[in-house]
């Protein structure tokens, strides 16, 4: 055992998550070691001497473990009996640091409930603390553990993508996993932010925008050429040279030279005045104005900060905000607010450390993160960040001058973000409450289900689920349902073309069967306190059945159904064993639940329109094994349309360029193999 005072494990050294390898296999030797196990799980905190009790049972479990360790970098994963991944950490020597929960009285409160509930725990070693620190971090994004600092909100932000793999490259907006050939510009902090830039962008480098597939079928210029925002280059309106041109000015103005693109175009702009080409001369004024615009926009500009992301957070009853602000080519892309869970009782600068190595496991990290505190481990989270990008990377707390400033802005509006939504949290922690008293509960719902279902009779049928919580809309826990066993032709006397019935039956035993088998226990979170289903007596009756089926008992079910004539405010509820009723017209919990019933309808209607418009831009030979793009291409051109592929004849086929004998025999027989 090292002579040092253990540390105290609950502050979190994170740093990545999202890969499941955080290093290269050569650069790390991860093996796992004694996976122990406990005599008996830990059951109960409440009662003294059980909780004693526990605390012996994970001492020893940790025991158990230490005999089989050495003193390398590495990670370690604490889990409940029911194999549950309680804590996540990571250290420089694991010996010692694992050796230090063997003393649960030198631990926080936090942390000694992760001893007390410890049955078992899994170790990896590493070659570099740098190297645990990324796999320390993947595993928290991957596992969630309860007692780790959670990183909530991690959708990937928009880009700008200008594609690499065609001839006439495109500006477009991209999100994902950055695989498609091209160079890749932001990132921006929400899909406005980008939206706005791309729209600018368009009357300054009038580049196409348009998909590959669209493009190679154009005949004639689009809306997009006569309103000045592209230079068709589909139907030879610019040549290559010309096209390349812009790209290569679009290019240079993404990456932070814009000012050298105003001169160069200003000169263009001249002389085509000089030399009485007053269109062209108008067309350059309109670009330059295009771009002075997208500069007038960064109202937060540091000269020559560059490339740089600005994180500040802010800590107030119990709660915090992060507030991040993204630097790309000296231009401020917008900014973001974070609500990391788990934070209670920690200091601001662990709360941000835990935060910035999450945040980047999913995200290149920017050469240089100015933060609003000292991060404990900045050095080690530095070397870790680069070991990932392959590049320097700089982390560092400005103390004076224009940076601070910046820290300074973002924490004003970290403070401000946490205020608002506390004040919501208020809001709707009443509103849940109203909720609960509406409906009789045992007390206020925590999760909130609520189904619809949409389709053109029986046709691309879509059942959706919202769900809302003490946060409001948990968008993350929606899910939209492809119908797979109802007809188009099952009619009802309540329905006009298509079972709903059915297709709630189908929904909701799918849902809670799967809920059944992944999370039996309850101890996941994904168990509604109460259902809402869009519908009336007959629609409830349907849930009930289903879940007497499945056997669940402790879900309240509720029926909503419209008022006459369909009217906003006198809708009726219906709930098993009870008379139908009706909420008073300026009621807000029934302005609630009627939000969140027309949300369910919109989620569910939009599943529906997407489905639709697949279906409708599928053809006939979309069936056909072998019919790529440029064959479908041919084919529509020289018949006109699908229904005429289908009526020809072999000879015909063998006709249009590009396919062969043995392909159009293929096409024969797919549309007269039954005749």
């Amino acid at each position: 055992m090292s002579s040092q005072p253990p540390r105290d494990p609950s502050k979190t050294e994170s740093a990545l998550p999202d890969e499941t390898s955080a290093a290269p296999d050569d650069a790390r030797n991860l093996t796992q070691k004694g996976m122990a196990e406990a005599p008996q799980p830990f059951l109960a905190e409440e009662d003294t001497a059980t909780a004693t009790n526990g605390r012996e049972i994970g001492v020893s479990v940790i025991k158990n473990v230490i005999k089989t360790i050495g003193s390398s970098p590495g990670v370690y994963r604490m889990m409940n009996a029911a194999g549950d991944v309680l804590y996540v950490g990571k250290a420089k020597n694991l010996k010692n640091r694992v050796t230090s929960y063997t003393h649960p009285e030198r631990l926080s409160i936090r942390i000694a409930r992760v001893v007390a509930a410890t049955a078992s725990m899994e170790v990896v070693t590493t070659h570099t603390e740098a190297e645990a620190l990324l796999l320390e971090n993947n595993l928290i994004k991957k596992l969630k553990p309860r007692y780790n600092v959670l990183l909530r909100d991690d959708k990937s932000f928009p880009y700008i993508l200008i594609t690499g793999d065609t001839e006439w490259p495109r500006i477009t907006k991209y999100r994902g996993a950055q695989n498609q050939p091209g160079e890749y510009f932001g990132p921006f902090a929400s899909a406005g932010a980008v939206n706005h830039t791309l729209a600018t962008l368009e009357r300054a480098f009038p580049l196409r925008s348009c998909s590959d597939s669209v493009f190679s079928t154009r005949t004639r210029p689009c809306l997009q050429y006569q309103i000045k925002r592209c230079t068709a280059p589909c139907v030879g309106r610019i040549d290559k040279p010309a096209y390349d041109a812009i790209v290569g000015q679009a290019r240079r103005f993404l990456n932070g030279r814009s000012h050298d693109i105003q001169k160069a175009l200003s000169a263009d702009m001249t002389a085509a005045s000089e030399a009485l080409d007053y269109e062209g001369a108008a067309v350059l004024r309109d670009r330059i104005r295009a771009l002075s615009q997208i500069q007038s926009r960064q109202d937060i500009h540091v000269q020559g900060l560059g490339e740089a992301d600005v994180m500040a957070v802010h800590v107030d009853g119990g709660q915090c905000c992060i507030q991040v602000f993204f630097f790309r080519a000296g231009q401020n892309l917008g900014n973001r607010s974070y609500f990391p869970s788990q934070t209670a009782n920690l200091p601001p600068e662990d709360i941000l450390e835990a935060f910035v190595g999450q945040f980047y496991a999913g995200h290149p990290p920017p050469g240089l993160i100015l933060t609003s505190h000292k991060l404990p481990g900045a050095e080690l989270m530095a070397e870790a960040l680069a070991l990932k990008a392959d590049r320097r990377v700089a982390i560092g707390m400005p103390e004076r001058g224009n940076k601070r400033k910046l820290i300074e802005h973002a924490l004003a509006n970290a403070a401000q973000a946490l205020a608002r939504r506390m004040a919501e949290s208020a809001t709707q922690r009443k509103l849940l409450e109203g909720v609960g008293e509406v409906f009789g509960l045992d007390g206020t719902p925590e999760r909130i289900e609520v189904y619809d279902n949409s389709h053109i009779s029986g046709t691309n049928a879509i059942g959706a689920m919202i769900v809302a919580g003490p946060d409001g809309l948990m968008k993350n826990a929606w899910r939209k349902f492809n119908i797979r066993t109802v007809a188009p032709t099952g009619h009802t006397e309540n329905s006009q073309g298509g079972d709903d019935y059915a297709m709630m039956r189908e929904v909701l035993t799918r849902r809670f069967a799967r809920a059944l088998k992944e999370d039996p226990e309850r101890t996941k979170g994904q168990w509604p306190d109460l259902v809402l289903i869009d519908g009336g007596a007959g629609q409830l009756k349907i849930a009930c059945e289903v879940f007497a089926d499945l056997g669940v008992t402790d879900v309240a079910l509720v029926g909503v159904a419209k008022g006459p004539d369909r009217n906003a405010g006198r809708e009726r509820f219906f709930m098993p064993n009870r008379e139908p009723f009706s909420l008073e017209m300026q009621d807000p919990v029934l302005y609630f639940l009627q939000r969140l019933r027309d949300e369910a309808h919109r989620f569910a209607i939009g599943g529906h329109r997407a489905k639709r418009s697949a279906a409708i831009g599928k053809s006939q030979l979309d069936e056909i094994a072998g019919i790529g793009a440029s064959r479908k291409r041919a084919l529509l051109h020289h018949f006109g349309s699908a229904r005429g592929v289908a009526e020809a004849g072999l000879p015909d086929l063998e006709s249009v360029e590009g396919i062969s004998k043995a392909v159009a025999k293929k096409i024969y027989d797919h549309f007269h193999s039954g005749t």
